[in-house]
């Protein structure tokens, strides 16, 4: 495509652009201020696009836009085409990240305080959120130490007996009408004062307790009040010199390596630093602006200020958050003083984390993708074995055959495509045979198309053992008219290596190479998952072969009682009533089972009941 013709149609206005590759497919949406300029840079020759554009740039085979009404508008729809479509090349945050909140409902009679991890608009009061370097279980532990309020979930409607923590001093039970709500709503608004950075009155009330109860020699409570103290000083170290004790703040920066983009989050609350996190991230734009309405779309801004540098439309963040919000949100970069501190602090830990996660993503792409490369390397493969099926056999003299089938995608498990088979047609211990049929039937499913899994063609089969396993598994292929499937045979032994190309030749992968290393794994993940399969079904005829013994109990009676039970030792815990509600079986059949199993003496027998072992 001429994108440079294309261009000169664009509108100079802000709105939402998507780029499209070959498929149509969207695989990146960004938002610009002016729509022809923005798009200008991706097209022209600059010596200033990261690796990360570049990357995306040859995947691009279109662009559409949307013109918006304004730049806020624009921040806002590209939020909705994200979330909608997921682009490959955006930063996309899971919703599954949330942190936890402090929920009050002051329109509550008698409130209580309560953990969330969501924010709803409902009218309550929330403090948060509170990360990794704050434990809000301890901060919710020392709210209820130092106020007398309730953690139940009583009916307040219906007067109780009070419960033990009225009797500890913890709780003014309102439960039970001993407490006004005017009485009870002054002690919540201590706990709200005190989430709000007052912490004086707390001290002392712990103070006064453990003083209280270590004059009357009651140590071990005394201890207890010791403990809350040490976790309100450590809240109280938190405290941000220089800043006002009722200040909300949320600091955000941003760091990039060319490749990966890593945004660091600092959360101030009532003056104190409670909390911090990162988000490292593949992406082709370095928006910090998308980022922070993308963050607060799931859970709107408590904080009064975001700090954060590098949004170049601070004005249309504000008041795209402040919509969030319900009220004004202030977006600011401050180049001095105790937020440029905070947000220098934030930007160290950004660099920080992408140093970090750099090094610990290069191991795993080493050890994942790089040995999938050097093993078509290595072996001289026509196709990169992206896609490894690994197979294995299982059994015991012969007895309970199964193969199993493990599935490595890019050198990762990909769980959901593993697959197992019961072999039907193997008489005796023949693990060729085995293989043969496993092979068989698996190539046999490749055309149907029913099964992702089964319809998906393998890049490599790899299977466990020398010369001999080869041999079989390629008559396999060769019935199945797919000898254009690569396939290895990999030895324990001497861990040879000999390929169903040139069966003949023996290949020593060197010990060290990451190669040889994911050949192991897969195999030896086969051989997990055979031996996993062959106990489970080893058990099951087990358990069916004794519940079997039972007088009356058929071949059909004992495989529901397996199913519904799992084991013999799970159908003697069951109760009379749970047997007797599986089909074919009465009350009287129960008591049979029970009787045998062990559990329960036998009902006396009437003359029968009508039921009848089914072999």
């Amino acid at each position: 495509m001429d994108f440079k013709a294309k261009l000169k149609d664009v509108p100079e206005e802000p709105g939402v652009y998507m780029m499209l590759d070959a498929e149509g497919g969207i695989i990146y949406v960004g938002k610009a201020k002016n729509l022809r300029a923005r798009l200008r840079q991706y097209f022209y020759r600059s010596g200033n696009k990261t690796a990360k554009v570049m990357a995306m740039l040859e995947h691009v085979a279109d662009f559409r836009y949307i013109i918006c009404p304004s730049e806020v508008d624009a921040l806002v729809t590209e939020n909705n085409l994200i979330k909608q479509h997921k682009p490959r090349y955006n930063i996309l945050l899971k919703d599954d990240k949330s942190y936890p909140f402090l929920r009050i409902d002051l329109g509550e009679d008698f409130p209580r305080i309560k953990l969330v991890r969501r924010l709803k608009a409902d009218g309550a009061k929330y403090f948060g959120p509170y990360m990794q370097s704050v434990n809000i279980r301890n901060i919710f532990d020392l709210i209820h130490t130092a106020f007398r309020v309730r953690d139940c979930d009583r009916d307040m409607t219906k007067p109780s007996r009070p419960c033990l923590n009225f009797h500890l001093g913890r709780c003014m039970a309102p439960c039970s009408g001993k407490v006004t709500r005017e009485e009870y709503g002054a002690e919540i608004a201590r706990v709200v004062s005190f989430l709000r950075g007052n912490d004086r009155e707390v001290e002392k009330v712990l103070t006064e307790r453990m003083e209280h109860f270590a004059a009357e020699e009651n140590f071990e409570v005394a201890i207890k009040y010791r403990k809350q103290l040490k976790v309100l000083d450590d809240l109280v170290r938190k405290q941000v010199s220089a800043l006002p004790k009722d200040l909300d703040l949320d600091i955000f920066a941003y760091e990039s390596n060319g490749v990966l983009g890593a945004v660091n989050m600092l959360i101030v609350r009532a003056g104190k630093l409670v909390g911090g996190d990162n988000r490292v991230f593949r992406a082709a734009d370095d928006d910090i602006a998308s980022f922070l309405y993308q963050h607060y779309s799931v859970s709107p801004p408590l904080a009064d200020e975001i700090v954060t540098d590098g949004a170049a439309d601070g004005e249309a963040l504000e008041k795209a958050l402040s919509a969030l919000a319900g009220r004004t949100v202030r977006v600011i970069t401050p180049h001095q003083g105790v937020r440029r501190q905070l947000l220098d602090l934030s930007h160290a830990n950004a660099r920080d984390a992408l140093e970090k996660y750099g090094t610990r993503e290069q191991r795993h792409a080493l050890r994942t993708e790089g040995a999938v490369v050097q093993l078509g390397e290595l072996l001289g493969l026509a196709t990169l074995p992206n896609r490894i099926e690994a197979y294995d056999i299982s059994h015991i003299s012969g007895t309970d055959k199964v193969a199993s089938m493990a599935v490595f995608e890019g050198g990762e498990p990909r769980k959901a495509h593993y697959r197992k088979f019961r072999i039907k047609t193997v008489e005796g211990n023949n693990d060729f045979a085995c293989m043969k049929e496993a092979l068989t039937r698996r190539l046999k499913r490749l055309e149907e198309g029913e099964d992702e899994s089964f319809a998906t063609p393998p890049d490599l089969i790899l299977i466990d053992g020398g010369k001999g396993q080869l041999a079989y598994a390629l008559e396999a292929l060769d019935e199945c008219g797919r000898r254009d499937l690569e396939i290895l045979s990999l030895a324990k032994r001497e861990e040879e290596v000999f390929l169903g190309s040139d069966p003949k030749r023996s290949i020593l992968l060197p010990r060290d190479s990451v190669a040889l290393q994911m050949l192991q794994r897969v195999r030896d993940e086969a051989h997990r998952f055979a031996i996993t399969y062959h106990r489970n079904l080893r058990a099951s005829h087990l358990t069916e072969s004794v519940l079997r013994d039972i007088p009356g109990i058929g071949r059909k009676r004992a495989a529901a009682l397996h199913k519904a039970f799992g084991s013999a030792e799970n159908v003697r815990r069951a109760s009379r009533e749970e047997i007797a509600a599986l089909e074919g079986f009465s009350e009287s059949m129960a008591d049979k089972v029970l009787a045998a199993l062990g559990a329960v003496p036998a009902a006396p027998d009437a003359g029968g009941d009508g039921d009848k072992g089914e072999e």
